[in-house]
């Protein structure tokens, strides 16, 4: 039979043993968040840098189709574009990839505004 001694020994060691392993694995799980936590931040940057970069290119497009709207002197501006709430951002290069073809439409229905009331 094990003295109560022994029996002591062996529970702290156990103890002992159980804390140490804590440490170590809450150790790994501090690197684990903080290499979490990093990637989180850079998303997040890109994802702002992305978004400034968008911003401009859609100001950019709302300026050339502001430009060609002013000949017509019997429309009115409207505000310029601003973010889409409910925009998916998946679908981010598609909207942009979408810019251009209407911006050649309203170019093209400009000019052939424009043919016309020269007649």
């Amino acid at each position: 039979m094990e003295s109560a001694a022994m029996r002591y020994k062996e529970i702290v060691g156990l103890a002992a043993s159980a804390a140490d392993e804590l440490r170590a694995w809450e150790l790994r799980r501090v690197q684990e968040l903080e290499s979490e936590i990093l990637a989180a931040e850079q998303a997040v940057a890109e994802a702002a840098q992305r978004e400034q970069r968008t911003a401009q290119v859609a100001h950019n497009w709302w300026r050339m189709a502001a430009d060609n709207v002013s000949r017509l002197t019997w429309l009115e501006l409207a505000e310029g574009p601003t973010p889409a709430a409910n925009a998916r951002a998946a679908w981010l290069d598609r909207y942009l990839n979408e810019l251009k073809p209407m911006y050649q439409e309203l170019v093209d229905s400009v000019l052939s505004l424009g043919w016309r009331a020269r007649r």
